[in-house]
């Protein structure tokens, strides 16, 4: 295995159980002690169609996918005739022994003989499992977990397809594949970004989420549907994004920490609803999991080009911070922090990931969740002082006191209008200027928060990479090989790319003899907003708009 890392990609049709194998197999992986990372590429279509689910693995930590592939696993002959091209040398194709596929790097597997045809995935975890080295009943047990509690008699017959399977493969396989084994395997979760974002939520202390299903934005909020009951939760599909957003804002207005969950277009419909979470000053959470546009442009893939209009979005002049994870567990902790601030600050809060960390699985390891509490709501209204109450009184800090309808005597007054301090509508011109600028000190606060970039790598160096997001993994291992070939390379990665702190990273801009920036975007959107806060121009980009993320080899090719 070359860098000591296994890559293998599944490939076939929708409909074919492609992602039930590449699921089952992952997590026996992850059981078994490896690290992983899951790239899944999708079309958009209910059947049919050419779909992959990509594993790396290793017994070394693995951060980004990998291009070339060591594995090939072909559901259908297509597979064979569109990924030949990547494999790398010493490489084998597991494929059906009725294709008509030709070649002498080939497993051909009689699956019928295996399995019924509905099985065939199963019989191919038999087969891949066992030329990886996994444990038998280690696989079983991941089959349980997935199908026993449910279907008993479908797990038993997915049981006797493994069986035959891994009883057929020891005779047509040698040791080339097999990982080295672990001793004691560490506890792990398999993860993927979506799900560690709702766990997240959950951590945080949500009690609210509304949302219209888009891709890749919706298993966000299918998976906080599934612990909604257990954690005291209310999720409620809406008509439309611009109903959920407005149902968003008045659960938290009424006192409960609220999020909702989309995607570029269905954000362009919630614009309005953010303008009026600034002005009322509730708290809310945006994820936006981005994808390419314009439109509905590719609806399955994955992009960076939703910075800008997450940025500007909403009517009018008001503060807000943007986070962008670049890891499965900071997709976990962000938003959490995202709850938080924007209870702390009382307006808009983003979160941007996009399709492929929302869909990328990672072995986890378990974090202390204790020592991060959940946001409170205090319904104590002995504080507030004189009657009446003045919700949008003007503070040192722009931050007022909060109460809510029906929780004391107080009035709780709140107008998508400019509004004196209790609440009302005016047009006294003054009040305005005073309100503007209240709300812009909150500006100052969240500034205090912001997250520093993370700077690693030589103090001085010849070449500084600037990444933001999911790229985070791709672009520090392009760096470590870089480094393997002796050149002194540096990376500074964004995981909250507003505000920006010159503070925290205009040093190293100047320390590094050329500075490139790196992004799945087509304008290099994060460079054009540090030129335009800083007046630092980062002249070199490498830039990825093809509906694949960033990979090491993808990189290194754009460096030249």
């Amino acid at each position: 295995m070359k860098d000591n890392t296994l890559n293998i990609l599944i490939g076939g049709e929708a409909g074919q159980g492609l992602v039930t194998l590449g699921y089952l197999l992952a997590k026996s992986l992850v059981r078994s002690g490896y690290s992983i990372v899951v790239t899944q590429s999708y079309q958009s279509r209910i059947r049919g169609g050419h779909n992959t689910f990509a594993i790396r693995v290793s017994v070394d930590e693995v951060i980004a996918p990998k291009e070339s592939v060591d594995l090939l696993v072909a559901l259908d002959a297509d597979t064979v005739s569109l990924h030949r091209k990547d494999l790398s040398a010493d490489s084998l194709i597991v494929v059906d022994s009725a294709f008509d596929v030709d070649g002498d790097t080939l497993l051909k597997v009689p699956f019928r003989e295996l399995a019924q045809a509905r099985f065939s995935n199963i019989a191919a975890l038999g087969v891949v499992g066992s030329l990886v080295g996994l444990d038998e009943g280690l696989m079983a047990t991941a089959l349980d977990d997935f199908f026993g509690k449910k279907k008993p008699q479908l797990a038993e017959e997915n049981r006797r397809a493994l069986a035959a399977a891994v009883e057929w493969a020891p005779e047509q396989v040698t040791e080339s594949f097999k990982l080295p084994s672990i001793n004691s395997p560490p506890k792990r979760l398999m993860m993927n970004g979506n799900e560690a974002i709702a766990l997240g939520a959950l951590s945080g202390g949500l009690k609210f989420c509304a949302f219209y299903p888009m891709t890749p934005s919706t298993s966000i909020v299918l998976n906080l549907a599934t612990q909604a009951q257990r954690m005291g939760l209310i999720v409620e599909q809406a008509e439309d994004e611009i109903a959920a957003i407005n149902m968003a804002i008045g659960a938290s207005f009424a006192g409960a920490p609220s999020m909702v969950a989309t995607s570029g277009g269905g954000f362009a419909l919630m614009v309005e609803g953010v303008s009026l979470a600034a002005m009322t000053e509730t708290p809310l959470v945006i994820v936006v999991a981005q994808r390419p546009g314009p439109a509905t442009g590719l609806p399955t893939r994955t992009e960076q080009a939703d910075l800008e209009l997450v940025l500007y979005s909403g009517h009018g002049e008001f503060p807000r911070a943007i986070f962008a994870p670049g890891t499965v567990e900071e997709c976990f902790h962000l938003t959490s922090r995202a709850l938080k601030l924007a209870e702390q600050c009382q307006g808009p809060i983003f979160l941007l990931t996009d399709q492929f960390l929302a869909d990328s699985y990672r072995a986890v390891a378990t974090s202390d969740i204790e020592s991060s509490p959940p946001v409170t709501i205090s319904l104590n209204s002995q504080d507030i002082g004189a009657i009446p109450y003045k919700r949008f009184a003007i503070t040192e800090s722009g931050i007022s006191p909060r109460l809510f309808p029906g929780m004391s005597e107080h009035l709780v007054v709140a107008d998508s209008d400019e509004h004196t301090e209790d609440g009302h509508i005016t047009e006294d011109l003054s009040v305005r200027v005073s309100m503007v600028e209240k709300r812009f000190k909150k500006g100052d606060w969240i500034n205090s928060k912001v997250i520093p970039p993370d700077i690693q790598g030589e103090e001085e160096p010849d070449m500084l990479l600037v990444s933001w997001g999911s790229s985070k993994g791709a672009v520090q291992e392009a760096a470590s090989l870089l480094r393997s070939r002796k050149e002194k390379v540096a990376t500074l990665h964004f995981s909250q790319v507003w505000p920006l702190v010159p503070g925290h990273f205009m040093k190293h801009f100047e320390q590094a003899r050329e500075v490139v920036s790196i992004e799945g975007n087509a304008s290099g959107q994060l460079a054009r907003l540090i030129r335009r806060e800083t007046g630092f121009h980062i002249k070199k980009k490498v830039l990825r708009y093809d509906g694949l993320p960033p990979t090491p080899e993808s990189i290194l090719r754009g460096l030249g």
